[in-house]
């Protein structure tokens, strides 16, 4: 038999039938592994009805749901394709996945429909899409099906397996940081192969509670899932994040382990029930896109909470490094040492090896890279050379063999012939009391060629001075920022990466002299 990632699910389900697989708490659903597998045949002989065949594209439009998780095991046992839909996005950047993937089944949910409505209207011209289903809602859109009733009416057999191993299962489109989105090709041969490096790496165990609170149209969290079914653990699933919701359903589902960006854990500090919840059962959170501020670890390490720092990409299917429990706090700031089954270096532009605190650009091998991105081989061959996944960023590590991630290649700041890493004026920043995120971009300087601003979400009205006074003695003075920017919010993508080159078109003004 194949290896096929939905039939992790079948398997799971034969063993471990009893243990409760999925609970969506803003609709009260549990199901155990049994119940959860029986749903997804029952997804997988509705879309079979429908026409899906292997290859085909499905594209779900869909929150944190059972729906999402069902279509995406049913879709791969069909041997069709997942493509993710991102719905921060506006239309226009759907319309153009939707046509770039040739998806032409859409599944979206009712809080959607106005989106899907425009989409709908553009006609063929628009976008491939021919069957659009509908997951909720009290009202049908009139183009669409129902998936409630399709889902009633299909059967439970297991379907025929359709594809497995080097077969595409799923493309999720990049955050598009630095223009169009490219969608990189997942198979089954990669996801199961992370799902193995996870379970080598992580301490994840069976019948564990995790809790998914970022958006499964992400690597960050749809990689977790189908780890945590291939370990036999318990995904407490989110539709949208909520701090005061997280820590009642640490206090009250007994949660083990979790997964959220550093914004969300900035976020979790400042709930009125941060304090007085039983967060007792809550051995680590894992945290990345972002390096972790050392402060904020040091916070949840007084509660007695491990952060975990990950590191990882959408074309690694997730893992690249990873802090242990026993280097959490000891090597706190550092994303860690490779997961089991990876290899990362850390090179020059020569390519030979950094020595310790030398910066270099990350490079990672292993079996869970992906394929390639979705019909750009161009871009494939300049992102993986010789097995290598040449990932744009810079780190440096320590002896021990720590990587610690400084910053994007493009976001990096040269400033009269120095290189200036935006991340470790961030970090610094995020000490201050009342700084309750930050961001560091540079801005043209005629003298300097550029220089370091900062942008700043305070926590109440706060003279720049005292900011840029706070830096003073932590930073070298070509580090400082020149200058403070507030706003009410940090533009962010779905994985919590900061979108520089909106910050960058927003402040675009020469720094001051």
């Amino acid at each position: 038999m194949r290896d096929n990632v939905g039939l992790f699910l079948g398997k799971r389900a034969m063993l471990s039938p009893s243990v409760e697989a999925f609970v969506e708490p803003d609709l009260g659903l549990r199901l155990n592994y049994a119940e959860l597998d029986r749903r997804c045949n029952r997804t997988a002989d509705m879309l079979a009805r429908a026409g899906i065949r292997p290859a085909d594209r499905v594209a779900l439009l869909l929150m944190n749901s059972v729906e999402f998780v069902e279509s995406f095991f049913a879709i791969a046992k069909l041997g069709a394709i997942v493509v993710p839909l991102n719905w921060r996005l506006a239309p226009d950047e759907l319309a153009f996945i939707l046509g770039d993937s040739g998806a032409r089944t859409l599944i979206f949910g009712a809080e959607f429909a106005a989106v899907v409505a425009d989409l709908h209207g553009r006609g063929n011209a628009g976008t491939d899409v021919r069957d659009w289903i509908q997951a909720g809602g009290a009202a049908l859109a009139p183009f669409a099906r129902s998936y409630e009733a399709l889902h009633a009416a299909a059967g439970e057999t297991p379907p025929a397996i359709g594809g497995g191993e080097n077969d595409e299962l799923y493309i999720m489109y990049t955050s598009g940081t630095t223009g169009l989105p490219k969608g990189a090709v997942h198979t089954h041969a990669s996801v199961i192969a992370a799902c193995q490096t996870i379970n080598a790496t992580e301490d994840v165990r069976y019948r564990d509670v995790y809790l998914v609170a970022v958006p499964l149209f992400h690597v960050a969290a749809l990689t977790p899932f189908t780890a945590n079914v291939y370990r036999g653990s318990t995904s407490v699933v989110l539709r949208a994040f909520d701090p005061v919701k997280v820590w009642n359903l640490i206090e009250q589902e007994k949660v083990t382990c979790m997964i959220a960006v550093p914004a969300m854990l900035n976020v979790m500090q400042q709930a009125p029930n941060c304090r007085t919840v039983d967060c007792s059962s809550l051995r680590w959170v894992m945290s990345g896109a972002a390096p972790v501020p050392v402060t904020l670890i040091e916070t949840y390490t007084a509660q007695g909470i491990d952060i975990h720092q990950v590191y990882g990409l959408t074309e690694s299917c997730g893992p690249a490094c990873l802090t242990s429990p026993e280097d959490a706090v000891r090597k706190a700031g550092s994303t860690g040492k490779p997961f089991f089954h990876t290899d990362v270096r850390v090179v020059h532009v020569t390519g030979d090896d950094v020595m310790p605190g030398e910066v270099g650009e990350v490079l990672i091998r292993g079996r869970h890279l992906m394929k390639g991105y979705w019909k750009r081989p161009r871009d494939t061959a300049e992102t993986i050379r010789d097995g290598w996944l040449y990932t744009g960023d810079l780190a440096t590590v320590d002896d021990e063999g720590f990587v610690y991630i400084q910053d994007r290649k493009k976001d990096m700041i040269i400033s009269g012939g120095e290189n200036i890493y935006p991340a470790e004026i961030e970090n610094v920043l995020l000490q201050h009391p009342d700084v309750r995120d930050a961001a560091v971009i540079g801005q043209p300087d005629e003298k300097w060629g550029e220089s370091p601003v900062a942008i700043v979400v305070a926590a109440r009205a706060i003279d720049p001075a005292d900011i840029l006074n706070f830096t003073s003695g932590k930073l070298a003075r070509y580090k400082q920022p020149r200058d403070i920017h507030f706003v009410e919010e940090i533009p962010r993508n779905a994985s919590g990466k900061i979108l520089k080159r909106v910050l960058r078109v927003r402040f675009a003004a020469p720094a001051p002299e």
